[in-house]
């Protein structure tokens, strides 16, 4: 799966949430055109999606292995975003 498959995933599912269609629709135009989507637009469709349910109504409709992939390859697009910009988190013992 590529980023432009999972952002529509989550563009599939956004319609009743306005917030969450515009900054899914702004991504899924942003990766079909090869432009990088920033770390904190690709953060906020995760935690727009999380809390308006999307992402289980994901699960449901696209199975559970799908599902994991489209968020393994948006965390890793936000999560290397996140390492380069240098905001990886401190970790303490």
């Amino acid at each position: 799966m590529d980023l432009k498959e999972a952002s529509y995933m989550v563009l599939s599912e956004s319609a009743p949430y306005a917030e969450l269609r515009s900054v899914a629709q702004a991504a899924y135009e942003d990766f079909s055109a090869g432009r990088e989507v920033p770390y904190v637009a690709l953060k906020g469709m995760f935690v727009e999606a999380s809390r308006k349910g999307v992402l289980g109504k994901l699960k449901q409709r696209y199975g559970y292995d799908t599902f994991c992939d489209m968020v393994i390859v948006l965390g890793r697009e936000t999560d290397r975003q996140r390492t380069i910009a240098g905001k990886a988190p401190v970790r303490s013992r």
